[in-house]
């Protein structure tokens, strides 16, 4: 007898059918009993477009929008724009990186803000000075990175520096300023993207808003309805505003320990393994927490042994880790910082990027003999960026290279630490995320011994040899 609703599994696809059209054929399921394929066919883009104006502009269904995707292409953007761009949680991104390519020369964004007025001249000129310090250094930073790593026999002098060109270009990167010119793939539902749109909208920097503007034309070809009515958002232009002022009052403050944990949670491994217990329990939280309490040393060993002694390498943990948090202040170089944002289901929050808190220095230029010719263009940056700060601030911040410091707030729970500490402690990973990476690592361990001990990671491996290795000064 043939089964009379046998499974299917199929796509709707972009190549058929409109974002906004895939979006109401999923929304329909919900009243209708026909298949999505059925829907689909009785669907127009307009009838499609009404859908949307009725349910999700009028009656607020915004979640339908979600089946809505957009793949956005944006080309030559600073990165200091990318920041904006990037700071959706829900969003998937991937950027040019300044650890694999070399940037060209002139390679920055003016703003049209500092277009025609007195301050265009210096910075020009920062912008200018930092990137022939950048090409001028490659050379002797590749020498030195060479010596350590002899071409191979039978290895073309091509494949040699594809070999070796992240090693030198590492370090190399630290002269590039804010203003460099990058490229961003962006994947977003149109949900995430109004919201996106709303804070570029309301950026104070013109470019970001000027890019808000030329994503909503481009996504509106796209998906007409759901993005029509994104615009700025007064709340975030205010209340930053008056976060900025409240926060101008108060002197600048000296900074200690370079990473801290700044809370921690005294019940969390109690919590987490309840939490593993849970599913497979038929007592309430409050019993479970209790009879872990109860447990001696070893009983809690063996259960967290449970939980986490049979995670292969490519594993993820189990969702129970999230139970665990932990807030975490650390002070790391803006080319770091533009790796550690990527992590974004934690939260976190940057201070603004200054040239206030000093710059690294990293030790491949002190041993290939041009760390003063690094020193001046940092310092000439500096300089700059005050002058320009007077100002504005905002625009100032494009002048800061990857090198000077950045102060960073931000929660997050066992299970991202797991993530965060595993990927960027590997040794491919950039030695400045690296040493962030292996700091944490010990500062969780600290807080958490029972459950952090699985943590995978490399072996001999400590961030005050990483720092030494790599850094003249952190």
């Amino acid at each position: 007898m043939p089964d009379r609703f046998p499974r299917q599994v199929y796509l709707l696809t972009a190549r058929q059918l409109s974002p906004e059209t895939i979006a109401v054929t999923f929304a329909k399921t919900s009243r209708s009993p026909q298949s999505f394929r059925q829907i689909a066919a009785e669907l127009s883009e307009e009838t499609s477009a009404e859908f949307h104006e009725k349910w999700v502009v009028g009656y607020g269904h915004a979640s339908v929008a979600e089946h809505a995707v957009l793949h956005l292409a944006f080309e030559n953007i600073s990165r200091l724009a990318v920041e904006t761009i990037e700071s959706n949680r829900l969003a998937s991104y991937t950027e040019k990186s300044t650890r694999y390519q070399k940037w060209e020369p002139e390679g920055y964004y003016v703003p049209t803000e500092i277009e025609g007025t007195p301050h265009a001249e210096i910075y020009r000129r920062t912008c200018a000075q930092l990137f022939a310090a950048y090409h001028e250094a490659l050379e002797p930073l590749a020498g030195v990175v060479k010596q350590a790593h002899p071409q191979r026999d039978g290895e073309s002098d091509e494949k040699w520096d594809g070999r070796i060109r992240s090693r030198y270009v590492d370090a190399a990167r630290y002269l590039l300023p804010a203003a460099s010119l990058a490229n961003v793939g962006m994947t977003a539902n149109a949900r995430v993207l109004e919201h996106a749109l709303r804070k570029m909208l309301a950026s104070p920097l013109g470019e970001v808003r000027a890019i808000g503007a030329e994503v909503q034309a481009a996504a509106l070809r796209e998906v007409p309805t759901l993005l029509k009515y994104a615009g700025p958002s007064p709340y975030l232009e205010g209340t930053e505003a008056a976060l900025a002022a409240a926060a101008d009052a108060i002197p600048a403050g000296g900074q200690g320990d370079w990473l801290t944990l700044t809370a921690e949670d005294p019940d969390g491994e109690v919590r987490v393994l309840a939490a593993g217990l849970y599913p497979y329990a038929s007592a309430g939280i409050e019993a479970l927490e209790a009879h872990v309490r109860g447990l001696d040393s070893g009983g809690r060993k063996e259960l967290a042994e449970a939980l986490l002694g049979r995670l292969g390498r490519f594993d993820i943990p189990l969702r129970a880790l999230e139970h665990q948090t932990f807030s975490a202040e650390v002070v790391l170089d803006q080319g770091a910082y533009f790796e550690l944002k990527r992590h974004r289901l934690m939260t976190q929050t940057p201070q603004r990027l200054t040239a206030d808190l000093g710059y690294a220095v990293p030790r491949l230029f002190t041993r290939a003999g041009i760390q003063p010719a690094y020193d001046r263009a940092m310092q000439a940056a500096a300089e700059a960026y005050r002058l320009l700060a007077v100002w504005n601030s905002d625009v100032a911040a494009y002048v800061v290279p990857n090198g000077f410091n950045r102060r960073v707030l931000m929660t997050f729970n066992l299970r991202q630490a797991y993530h965060l500490i595993e990927l960027r402690s590997a040794a491919n990973a950039h030695f400045a995320m690296r040493r962030v990476a292996l700091r944490l690592s010990e500062e969780i361990r600290r807080a958490s011994p029972l459950l952090a001990a699985w943590l995978r990671l490399p072996e001999a491996v400590d961030w005050r040899a990483l720092e030494a290795e790599h850094f003249t000064r952190a």
